[in-house]
């Protein structure tokens, strides 16, 4: 039966315990353990085992194929702990304040091309300056202030934020994107259907036309960047373009380096900027990019000898449990792969759809809908909905461009409104730094209805026409 399915049951399992604010840690590994138990289970208990004997067996048989499988993303787990650490090192520098400073002078009294700038500097951090959340509590409670003065809805600023946070990385193969289309490119690999992730170089040498013809990831998830701008019009353009009043509550622990140019030392932050940017490209590793922008700070002595230490402690508290989470959902893929229960739901579901393209997307979608807003992690998702979809894709007959687009979008899906995703737990973290931003109702309501249903939209548009 559907509903028995160790697939279905894990995944249940897992939106629940995620759902009564268990650790998401906690309820992945949970959830794991429950696929392995149920379909160990499944087909009774052998005549010369007990129940407990079963039970131990099944349980340590179930562990060990998750960790086998946390190296599956142990490149974008050092990504991210190495992006986090850069952060905190920009951060020491003190370049993070003189861009506060610089744009509460040029956009003071503008507030729609300010909320467009902090989208656009959003968007930044998933490539050019690929640090993701790490800029928002250094950069966004500094200007709280400002943007009471101005009477900005905060939550005008927290959809300019998200949509810096994840359409840059749906639908661009730079920085946090080149790390998506390569986990979507290996799991749907390791799953049956083999697809390149891409690159702009099809771009540079044919066109628009050649990259979209390219047959990779990258040629085939721009249409999700295209929901996302619809959105990111409706709510910054329209639904919240009115002035909200704020009390001006002073904010305790805002480490602000009053006065002071532009040294030496911001420069060489600077390029190492540029440098881990230059060679995030050249190399198609972003891990290689960022550690020679640190090592460029400590050489040329931006980052201070005495300071690496507490950046790196720093990088462990900023993306230390979010490259966790990484681990653990790899290993948790490789659970229900190996459970074998994915052929038998595969097959109720294309019993349920009837053979279907569009109800087949309109199912994986919600399901992807479903496991993201549990999981709270786009990049998390997509070893798990990987292992359903792309069989299923199979038995509907959609294109690799298509199964692309749809694990694309449903692991995106969900990311934008889960209170536990990084995406609108950064937001918060800088526009509640007073205490005057609700994370349930001031970001997570506005940014699920305006992104994830375009998204959804997207999804299914992009199903149907690669």
């Amino acid at each position: 039966m559907l509903i028995t399915n160790p697939v279905v049951v894990s995944v249940t399992v897992m939106i629940i315990l995620c759902l009564f604010n268990l650790n998401i840690v906690l309820s992945l590994l949970l959830a794991a353990l429950t696929a392995g138990l149920t379909a160990g289970f499944a087909g009774g208990i052998p005549t010369d085992m007990s129940f407990m004997a079963m039970f131990m067996k099944t349980l340590s048989g179930t562990m060990s194929t998750l960790i086998g499988g946390m190296g599956g993303n142990s490149e974008t787990a050092l990504s991210y702990f190495l992006l986090g650490t850069f952060a905190v090192a920009i951060g020491k520098t003190g370049l993070a304040d003189i861009a506060c400073r610089t744009i509460a002078w040029v956009f003071q009294g503008h507030r729609l091309p300010l909320v467009i700038v902090i989208a656009g500097i959003s968007c930044l951090s998933q490539n050019l300056v690929p640090i993701h959340i790490a800029f928002i509590p250094i950069l966004i409670p500094p200007l709280l202030s400002l943007f009471n003065e101005m009477k900005v809805d905060r939550r005008q600023v927290a959809c300019a934020l998200t949509f810096g946070l994840k359409a840059p990385y749906v639908s661009l193969p730079l920085g946090f994107g080149l790390i998506f289309y390569n986990i979507i490119s290996r799991e749907m690999t390791n799953n049956g259907i083999p697809i390149e992730a891409g690159n702009f170089a099809a771009l540079k040498e044919g066109g628009f036309a050649a990259y979209r013809a390219a047959g990779t990831v990258a040629s085939h998830t721009w249409i999700l960047g295209v929901g996302m701008v619809v959105g990111l019009f409706l709510s910054v353009f329209v639904a919240y373009n009115r002035p909200r009043n704020y009390a001006d509550v002073p904010i305790a622990n805002i480490d602000k380096q009053v006065g002071g140019g532009f040294t030496l030392a911001h420069l060489m932050t600077f390029v190492a900027v540029l440098v881990a940017f230059y060679l995030q490209l050249k190399t198609d590793s972003l891990a290689i990019g960022i550690l020679s922008g640190i090592l460029l700070m400590i050489i040329t002595g931006a980052l201070k000898w005495r300071d690496i230490d507490g950046s790196f402690r720093g990088g462990i508290e900023i993306m230390g449990l979010i490259a966790f989470v990484m681990l653990i959902a790899a290993g948790y893929g490789q659970v229900l792969r190996e459970t074998k229960s994915v052929d038998h739901l595969v097959n109720a579901v294309v019993g349920m759809v009837g053979g279907s393209k569009i109800w087949g997307a309109f199912l994986m979608l919600i399901v992807g809908l479903l496991v993201t807003m549990g999981i709270g992690t786009s990049f998390g998702t997509i070893p798990v909905v990987a292992a359903i979809y792309c069989p299923l894709a199979i038995e509907l007959g959609f294109s690799a461009g298509a199964t692309a687009c749809l694990i694309a979008a449903a692991a995106a899906l969900g990311d934008a409104g889960s209170p536990a995703s990084d995406t609108t737990l950064g937001p918060t973290a800088g526009l509640n730094a007073d205490g005057q931003h609700s994370h349930i109702w001031d970001t997570c309501v506005p940014t699920f209805t305006f992104y994830n249903i375009p998204l959804f939209i997207a999804g299914m548009v992009g199903a149907m026409i690669f």
